[in-house]
């Protein structure tokens, strides 16, 4: 892996998204180094009631999500008020989970990693030790609402080499 010098910037609020395997944590922990910002894996701000269905192979209902996506808004108004930055994982599916972790933080900037099918298959097929199993894939496409230009969400492929993708997120950010 390639290692960038942390840059000096205004810190800022990034929320990495897409379906699992899609790298997020990865692309999230890389961004956040390069940045000199605390990452946070928003799998972890999951209940143990949503991880035992998800590790069922059970997909999450809206409702599911709803205290989740709180505690992850919690932790961005958290990274704001310690004026530090942070870059935070979450799959952020549908534009109404992205409108509850932009609600009152029009400084959030929305990373939006998409990839093929195949890839992300390919992906999760050689993925091991994570309670999302590779069968909930289809009900993440199913309920995935790519982010609108009038979201201004950051697009990264994710057929691209990680340090490809942490370098274009990095040189945009200091564009900003």
């Amino acid at each position: 892996m390639s290692h960038w010098p942390i840059v000096s910037h205004m810190p800022g609020l990034y929320v990495v998204m897409g379906v699992c395997g899609s790298g997020k944590s990865l692309i999230g922990a890389l961004l956040a180094r390069a940045l000199g910002m605390e990452f946070v894996e928003g799998d972890a701000y999951h209940s143990p009631e949503n991880v035992a269905r998800m590790s069922a192979g059970i997909p999450l209902t809206d409702e599911d999500r709803q205290a989740w996506l709180a505690a992850i808004a919690t932790r961005l108004d958290d990274g704001r008020r310690a004026g530090l930055g942070l870059v935070v994982s979450c799959s952020a599916l549908k534009r109404s989970y992205r409108d509850v972790l932009r609600a009152g933080r029009a400084d959030v900037q929305f990373v939006y990693l998409e990839g093929t099918r195949a890839l992300l298959e390919q992906r999760l097929a050689g993925r091991r030790g994570h309670f999302m199993p590779s069968s909930l894939l289809d009900s993440q496409f199913a309920i995935l609402e790519p982010p609108t230009p009038d979201e201004h969400v950051w697009v990264s492929n994710i057929g691209e080499p990680p340090e490809v993708i942490v370098a274009r997120l990095v040189a945009r950010s200091l564009s900003q």
